[in-house]
């Protein structure tokens, strides 16, 4: 039986803690699906097709070369239902500091709950890209910042041109 995961999130932008995540994920799985998730009440900087064409560009090519299969897609449900719609039995999770952990028991204990089939794995961070948040680079690059050291080349320079000052 395939090992089917799902590894949710925002993915705006896409940064390098993501990447890392990925990179091990790939080694846990024979497919991964990235999912965005689609919430009606944010404001994300980039479209959702811009991230999944970012998530595609930036984290396929690493599953190929693992050969992992490699998907992505969105949900506007629970990220368990989610799961279950796409035959995953593993939720993959980032861990940057304790209070992810923190947080993300207590998601997983509720996921458990909900779908105990559904079995959270938690990816520690690797020290380089720890201190790295999406919110960090939007917030760094919407000040003209420099955010070529925490996301992919070709995040970084989607980031410029969608922030370029006429």
């Amino acid at each position: 039986m395939p090992r089917i995961a799902l590894y949710p999130g925002s993915f705006d932008p896409v940064t390098n803690g993501h990447l890392d995540v990925v990179h091990h994920a790939v080694a846990l799985c024979d497919r991964l699906i990235v999912t965005i998730g689609i919430h009606p009440g944010k404001a994300p900087l980039f479209a959702t097709e811009e991230r999944l064409l970012m998530v595609r560009e930036v984290f396929e090519p690493i599953a190929a070369k693992a050969g992992c299969t490699f998907d992505c897609t969105t949900h506007d449900n629970l990220t368990v239902t989610a799961a279950r719609q796409h035959g995953a039995t593993i939720m993959i999770r980032g861990l940057r500091d304790g209070t992810d952990l923190d947080y993300e028991m207590q998601i997983a204990g509720m996921n458990e709950a909900m779908a105990p089939e559904v079995h959270t794995v938690f990816v520690p961070a690797s020290a380089p890209v720890r201190p790295i948040t999406a919110t960090l680079v939007r917030q760094i690059a919407l000040m003209g910042g420099d955010v070529s050291p925490f996301v992919p080349p070709q995040v970084a320079a989607r980031l410029k041109t969608k922030l370029a000052r006429p």
